[in-house]
Formats: C-alpha cells, sequence, structure tokens
C-alpha cells in the first residue's frame, strides 16, 4: 500500500472476503488492522488517510465491486492529487 503511495498513487483501497467468510480465517481481519494502522501514518506525513480505505465484498458479488470502484473514484477525485504526486511532478520539472 505504501509503495503505491511513495509511487504517486492519488488513492488506494483493498478488497476483502466478508467478515467471517475469509478462506484465510482471519486474514481480513488482519488486513483491516493494517489499513487502520497505516491510515494513521497516512495523516502523520501528509498524505491523508482518507485517500486509504477497505472494503468487505463477496467474491460472487460484480456489482458492489464495481461500486465499489466507482465510490473510490469519485473520493479520489475529489480529493485531487496526492501531495507526493505532485511532490515527484515538481521534482521531475526541476
Amino acid at each position: 500500500m505504501m509503495e503505491a503511495f511513495q509511487k504517486g498513487a492519488d488513492g488506494v483501497y483493498v478488497a476483502g472476503c466478508l467478515e467471517g467468510e475469509c478462506h484465510f480465517i482471519r486474514g481480513n481481519l488482519r488486513a483491516r488492522k493494517r489499513i487502520e494502522y497505516t491510515k494513521k501514518l497516512l495523516d502523520e506525513i501528509g498524505v491523508g488517510g482518507e485517500r486509504l480505505e477497505m472494503y468487505n465484498i463477496a467474491a460472487s458479488d460484480g456489482p458492489r465491486f464495481a461500486a465499489v470502484a466507482r465510490e473510490m473514484h469519485d473520493k479520489i477525485t475529489a480529493l485531487g492529487p496526492s501531495p507526493i504526486r505532485e511532490a515527484i511532478t515538481n521534482k521531475k520539472a526541476a
């Protein structure tokens, strides 16, 4: 996740299994904790934790996956470019 932001991603979302239905037993619960920790880090470094989200979606729910992608796209569009991407762009221009 952090590598995506480091390379200039404006936002990232993680799709995990529905809680209690993960093939990896607690994999999605551990992922949720990592997401929350990373959101705090993003806030601390000035990128903004709101640029990272986790969604729990059933593997068979394609329409929900598409709706989440649109929702995240709209959210990131409203937030604008990542401060890291702007810094990368300005560094290359210099």
